[in-house]
């Protein structure tokens, strides 16, 4: 098991802290504020798994998933229907993509520095299916956060919209998308239950 290091600080500068802002008012706008405790945890996961996580990966962990904030409201019910659901290919990439843009033109607006930009740009537009390890680090994070703060909610909602097949599928790859060893470890006893819990 992966020992955790709890006071680890979150990097707290002004432009991270205008993200957390931009991305928790764009969350409460869209009435969906209840994702903030997974950006939260994504971020800490990311310095769980590297402590020297730098300020644009620890931006990309808060904002990964920014485009939710924005998606249309009939969105989601397009490719639930598909044999895929959630891990719809076109699904995965529309929604990196968009967040990559969503969190880029931000940045901009706040002159943040190009190169910061630029990782932050990368990092989110592979968070669903990873790539380099730092991408890889991401998802891996996303992950873990996910099995620690969603799964109540897919349970109680999804279930009953899409099907506990599709759920399980969720589920399974979600975990089996975790690259690292370690975060697979993090991982484990709450995909059990998850899982069990369907």
């Amino acid at each position: 098991m992966l020992e955790l290091q709890s006071k680890l600080p979150i990097m707290d500068t002004d432009l991270y802290k205008k993200v957390k802002q931009f991305v928790v008012n764009s969350f409460v706008k869209a009435d969906n504020a209840g994702e903030i405790k997974h950006f939260e945890r994504t971020a800490y996961w990311i310095k769980q798994l590297n402590p020297n996580a730098d300020e644009a990966m620890l931006i990309a962990a808060f904002s990964h998933d920014i485009e939710r904030a924005f998606r249309e409201a009939d969105y989601q019910g397009k490719f639930r229907k598909t044999k895929k659901g959630f891990r719809d290919e076109n699904h995965l990439r529309y929604h990196q993509q968009k967040a990559a843009e969503i969190i880029t033109d931000f940045l901009k607006s706040q002159n943040a520095n190009n190169k910061l930009v630029e990782r932050v740009e990368m990092l989110v537009s592979k968070h669903e299916i990873g790539g380099n390890s730092d991408q890889n680090l991401l998802m891996d994070a996303d992950s873990i956060s996910f099995f620690e703060n969603n799964i109540e909610a897919f349970l109680l909602n999804m279930v009953p919209k899409v099907g506990a097949t599709k759920v399980k599928e969720k589920f399974d790859w979600m975990f089996d998308r975790i690259s690292s060893k370690k975060a697979k470890e993090v991982a484990r006893s709450w995909y059990e239950n998850a899982i069990q819990s369907i």
